[in-house]
């Protein structure tokens, strides 16, 4: 497999879990976002939104490289 690079945004009580290298996060080509939490011991059911360059995606889409990858958690409002 070929190795690429993603850049990954962790936000909210996310935000403490982003890698050092988080606009440059190398991945291999073809994984999924859930794969990439996994690698990444990020907690998947913690991945409530996902946004790919802008866009809502599901935790098994494909990363190719070159992707923004933004990861909301759940809120809670009062």
């Amino acid at each position: 497999m070929t190795t690429s690079h993603i850049q990954l945004k962790l936000f909210a009580a996310l935000a403490h879990l982003s890698p050092e290298n988080s606009d440059r996060v190398p991945i291999q080509a073809g994984i999924t976002v859930k794969e990439m939490l996994d690698q990444l011991a990020i907690p998947t059911v913690k991945a409530h939104l996902i946004f790919i360059n802008g866009i809502k995606r599901s935790l098994e889409t494909r990363l190719s490289g070159g992707e923004r990858v933004g990861i909301f958690p759940p809120v809670a409002g009062g």
